[in-house]
């Protein structure tokens, strides 16, 4: 018996045959690391784009029963995207949760390997030790380091703050995470708050909401902007290969 990253003591069946993802970017992970045993996911699991598994609604809004129905040996949840109050349902429907908590590059290493080796049993996967090599590499250094937020909303515009793992990301790419001293974790902003001139640069992913040419840049009159994506912005898991290459050129 293991404990997750919240300290709940979970007991699984070694190697886990059957498992059921509650996180997007979990599932991608799994499914890039045994696909045979991947037998449920959720509707926003969208990678990898071939995923074909039953689908159990949403992050916040998991159909139970169907969950339950799967017989999975474990479900993967994580503390962030998805209700405490559906991770103990399932406990007490007597399925095994594992439930991580992931809010820097560091912790998102930490917490895969746990649970690949400890909780699955099937041992940390090449993807993910070469995704902590190009981690490992040192952060950019430049005389002026520019500042960039990001926005993940609009309407009411909302970016990321402090104790995240995009912000951290952000960090980690040698930027200047322009939100990461603020109060809340996704505070709420005017647009003229973020459309000011000490800022370098605002992100705009294409989730959780969907930034496009033209639904987001016509905002903005005094920064600049750039379109870029969710999954290398905001997943951890195989996207971090990729990550690090994909989203330093834009702020050069």
């Amino acid at each position: 018996m293991s404990c997750d990253d919240l300290g709940t003591e979970v007991d699984v069946r070694l190697p886990a045959g059957r498992v059921v993802s509650l996180v997007p970017s979990l599932t991608e992970a799994l499914a890039a690391t045994r696909p045979a045993a991947l037998v449920g996911a959720t509707d926003w699991c969208t990678h990898p784009a071939d995923l074909d598994v039953p689908r159990v609604r949403g992050t916040k809004n998991p159909h139970l029963r169907a969950v339950e129905e799967l017989a999975p040996d474990l479900v993967v949840a994580n503390q962030e995207e998805n209700r405490e109050l559906d991770v103990r349902r399932l406990r007490e429907a007597g399925v095994p949760v594992w439930v991580t908590r992931i809010q820097t590059v560091d912790e998102a290493f930490a917490s895969m390997r746990r649970l690949f080796d400890d909780a699955l049993g099937w041992g940390v996967p090449a993807w993910l030790e070469e995704a902590a090599r190009v981690w490992a590499e040192p952060t950019p250094t430049t005389a002026v380091r520019p500042r960039v937020a990001v926005a993940v909303w609009r309407d009411p515009w909302m970016v990321v703050g402090r104790d995240t793992f995009t912000g951290d990301l952000v960090e980690r790419l040698g930027w200047v995470h322009a939100y990461g001293g603020a109060v809340e974790r996704y505070p709420h902003v005017s647009i003229d708050e973020l459309d000011r001139d000490d800022l370098d640069l605002v992100l705009l992913p294409d989730e959780p909401y969907a930034f496009a040419a033209d639904d987001g840049p016509e905002a903005f009159s005094h920064v600049p902007t750039a379109l870029v994506s969710g999954r290398l912005l905001t997943w951890y898991g195989p996207s971090l290969l990729e990550a690090r290459s994909g989203l330093e050129p834009r702020c050069r």
